[in-house]
């Protein structure tokens, strides 16, 4: 996305109070300790307009090594999505990991402004909730105002254990609750989407009348067999969760590097294991068949668009899921909390300034900071230099308040950039100037930095400044 592009995008999100539709694209996947594929098109969905994406992984590689590199840098899959992601447009905005569970969030930056109150939460339930392996990955947020939860689950495995897997889910809601004012249990959200590997299984049925449905296409022979559905008609805690039909193979368990159900000696019979379902809370939930003349008067739906499996992708013994759902809902809030800009002309040798405003009764705090970002930067903390609000603030004229940026901390190419205000209380980026242009700094300057290389990320100003007045 260049800054034209950036700029009309900016421009329309503060004109559109009738914002109405959000469209969603969910994607679950156990990857096996996999690295990433080389493509991601399918997946993604890269063909259709997507406002948000929801990436749930399973036993993403946990291996310490790899935990301790990714502590110092992103995980391959972090860098993989940001990748393919951020080119076009969207900026990661949460993410958590647990051992091999692992939810990242990245939205368009349009709807940036208006993604707040983000939260994440974990919970382990292997080996009695001392272990990680097992349990669940939740990230919350406000999305123009209704709160929407997010929930990646990897529940215990084989046809046995159905009732230690409800017990699970139903410890997960329990004891899962969000710091702040908002909406702290997960079930009271608007909305809640439930996924992962879930791990029912087809009860009953044997390994050749599964594999003689699947082969005839006959999928409606093994849903009322399904452990899930099974569960949903019976057990309390699942009432009111919904999900779209089966209508693509069982996604577990397959060969590595194939289409073809396991050969090995377990012989493991194919199921579902692979799920999205979702629950609204006392407001409509549409499917896609479904008459939709009445959300208008509702405050808030989900229409599920598409609910399939990926079957091209071979690096895991299973295949990843993906639903696309529509949201529609008349939003709560019409502009961004905070408004900035730079003031003046902007160049990599000067101080500089920018200004910014609040809304009344903004919850400031003093960890709250202003970044300068490259036009197509990746995440939050993609930035290229920032400054604290309190700190660097010199003078303020009712609500119009100035910051300044040091000169040494300004990129010395230049290029285009933006400015983001990050809210500590709302963890999120409440406002986002439109895009402008950093001159580079002069050429006396950029000689200095092609012959110290080293100083390019701090150059020494006062070596500098003798060197002009020679």
């Amino acid at each position: 996305m260049d800054a034209e592009d950036l700029s009309q995008l900016l421009y329309a999100s503060s004109l559109s109070p009738e914002l109405k539709k959000f469209r969603l694209h969910l994607v679950t996947w156990n990857v096996g300790t996999a690295s990433p594929p080389k493509d991601a098109f399918h997946l993604m969905q890269l063909d259709i307009p997507i406002d948000m994406y929801v990436i749930g992984l399973q036993e993403v590689n946990c291996k310490i090594i790899n935990l301790l590199a990714d502590i110092v840098f992103d995980d391959s899959w972090s860098v993989f999505f940001m990748g393919v992601l951020s080119p076009l447009g969207y900026v990661k905005i949460a993410s958590i990991r647990m051992q091999g569970l692992m939810l990242l969030v990245f939205a368009k930056l349009l709807h940036i402004p208006f993604i707040q109150n983000v939260r994440t939460n974990y919970t382990r339930t292997g080996l009695y909730g001392y272990w990680g392996n097992k349990g669940g990955v939740t990230v919350r947020m406000s999305i123009y105002g209704h709160m929407v939860c997010f929930m990646n689950c990897h529940l215990p495995a084989h046809m046995e254990n159905a009732n230690q897997r409800l017990d699970d889910f139903e410890k997960i809601l329990e004891v899962q609750r969000f710091e702040g004012q908002y909406v702290p249990d997960i079930l009271d959200h608007d909305v809640v989407f439930w996924f992962g590997d879930l791990n029912f299984r087809i009860a009953d049925h044997g390994m050749h009348f599964v594999r003689e449905a699947i082969s005839k296409s006959q999928l409606s022979l093994l849903w009322e067999k399904d452990q899930l559905n099974l569960a949903k008609k019976k057990e309390g805690i699942l009432q009111g969760f919904m999900e779209g039909p089966l209508l693509f193979k069982p996604t577990y368990k397959f060969d590595l590097h194939s289409d073809t159900y396991d050969t090995s000696e377990k012989k493991r019979k194919p199921a579902w294991t692979d799920r999205i379902l979702w629950k609204l809370k006392n407001v409509s939930q549409v499917l896609p068949e479904e008459d939709t003349k009445s959300e208008e008067d509702s405050p808030f739906t989900v229409a599920l668009n598409n609910y399939i499996s990926h079957m091209c992708y071979d690096i895991s013994d299973h295949k990843p899921v993906t639903g696309t759902f529509m949201l529609q809902f008349k939003p709560l809030v019409f502009a961004p909390l905070v408004t900035l800009e730079p003031e003046g002309e902007w160049s990599a040798d000067k101080e500089t300034v920018l200004c910014y405003s609040t809304v009344p009764d903004f919850p400031s705090s003093t960890w709250d900071w202003i970044g300068l970002y490259k036009v197509a930067f990746r995440h939050i903390h993609d930035y290229a230099t920032y400054a604290w609000v309190k700190d660097n603030e010199i003078s303020r004229n009712g609500n119009v308040k100035q910051v300044y940026i040091n000169a040494d901390e300004i990129p010395r190419d230049g290029g285009k950039f933006i400015l983001c205000y990050y809210c500590h209380n709302l963890q999120s980026l409440t406002g986002i100037s439109q895009p402008f242009q950093i001159n580079p700094a002069p050429l006396l300057e950029k000689n200095y930095l092609d012959e110290n290389p080293n100083e390019s990320d701090g150059i020494n100003r006062s070596k500098w400044s003798e060197m002009t007045l020679e």
